[in-house]
């Protein structure tokens, strides 16, 4: 499915209800398998989180987690500690291609029985579940915040818990922080110090209800909106918290410099542009703690007309696509000069946008709907326009609820 998308309406008044976190609701989810009494309210309709949901209750087999990264990385550390349970864990062609051995290795030091079933380092993986008794292991501490939360999640059922070191410079420590924010909110110990985190074995939790809140990447694609809309426009969203676990909250933040006014009521978060930005603005991010937005964030810098340059992007390499190639192209079909390394992007400004180009997705979610706010500025085309479902299916709707007109071509 193909669509056009463009918008005349720049003076926006509305509200969108977003479903649960993907983040969230994949960790409450295993979580919810390792400790039945677990029930989960407000869970993501993501594509990922079915897929998720489904491959936890296969017990021998073939596991087919398609595009789901988050999945693959959680459902290796979980089926490696599932004595008896012997699946083959695989996923689409681009999932065959993302490495998962530092994981693996990972979970080999601790005693997984784990082999590759193709290429070494890559999916599909033949798991052998069984009783982990070691609880020593060391990882890098600049990789996926995945792998280091698979471990985590996994950890309270460990006979002897876990000692996880991490080694070098941390990132994406929100992404830490919430998987051991949730361990906390059902009564497991654990201690982050230094460089070094603990998980103590717990064999059972008290019932408990997780409250998965709604996902702030998706809220990240109504700021780039509310960037690109005129003063005084406001987009409300519920349902978020002031306090939120997740990392891309950063962007209440981020977007100030946007001249976008992030007010917080109960749930409801209103997003409201305050003042115009000059184009003399040099917007300097890192994002290796906020990664998934920095494609939005790309996006609404060149719709501004703004120079930026954004760094801590290492991990966009290794994500549904090359995120930064992904970007360098299609920005560059729009009129963009921009450039790329394997870590950092560099956005001059531009004073003009191409008008009805066809942007590629990449089987990438995040592509499709980072590139929406743009028909604010010109008409604009979305291949492959589905692939929103993997996180947010409900994307589109929610786009003609702002009043913007969109049409298969």
């Amino acid at each position: 499915m193909n669509l056009l998308l463009s918008s005349n309406q720049h003076n926006l008044h509305q509200h969108i209800t977003i479903t649960g976190s993907k983040s969230e609701s994949n960790r409450a989810l295993l979580l919810q398998a390792l400790y039945p009494n677990i029930t989960i309210e407000n869970l993501s309709n993501s594509d990922d989180s079915q897929v998720m949901k489904k491959g936890l209750q296969v017990y021998n087999g073939e596991v087919d987690i398609h595009h789901a990264g988050t999945a693959m990385r959680f459902l290796t550390a979980f089926f490696a500690t599932q004595a008896e349970r012997n699946v083959v864990l695989t996923g689409s062609q681009r999932m065959t291609e993302r490495p998962i051995k530092i994981l693996v290795d990972a979970l080999r030091q601790l005693g997984a029985e784990i082999e590759y079933v193709k290429d070494e380092g890559y999916p599909p993986l033949k798991i052998k579940g069984k009783k982990i008794t070691n609880n020593k292991v060391s990882l890098a501490a600049n990789v996926s915040s995945q792998y280091i939360s698979a471990l985590l999640l996994v950890a309270p059922t460990l006979e002897n818990g876990l000692e996880l070191t991490l080694e070098g410079k941390i990132t994406s420590v929100p992404y830490i922080k919430m998987t051991l924010a949730l361990l906390t909110e059902i009564g497991v110990k654990s201690d982050f110090s230094g460089n070094v985190i603990t998980v103590s074995p717990q064999k059972e939790v008290v019932d408990k209800t997780l409250i998965v809140e709604s996902d702030w990447s998706s809220a990240s694609y109504f700021y780039g909106i509310s960037a690109l809309c005129n003063v005084g426009s406001e987009i409300s969203l519920s349902s978020y918290k002031a306090t939120s676990l997740q990392g891309d909250s950063v962007l209440k933040e981020l977007y100030k410099q946007f001249g976008v006014e992030t007010i917080f009521n109960k749930t409801i978060v209103t997003l409201k542009k305050v003042r115009e930005v000059s184009k003399d603005e040099v917007i300097n991010f890192d994002l290796a703690n906020a990664p998934d937005i920095a494609q939005t964030i790309a996006v609404t810098c060149f719709g501004l007309g703004l120079k930026c340059e954004l760094s801590g992007l290492h991990t966009l390499k290794i994500k549904e696509t090359d995120r930064l190639e992904a970007l360098k192209t299609e920005l560059s079909k729009l009129g963009a000069n921009i450039s790329v390394t394997d870590k950092e992007l560099f956005l001059q400004p531009s004073g003009e946008i191409k008008e009805n180009v066809a942007i590629d997705t990449y089987n990438d979610h995040r592509m499709a709907m980072a590139f929406a706010p743009l028909a604010l500025k010109v008409p604009i085309r979305i291949n492959d326009a589905e692939v929103v479902s993997k996180s947010y299916p409900d994307f589109w709707k929610d786009m003609e609820a702002l009043h913007f007109k969109v049409s298969e071509v």
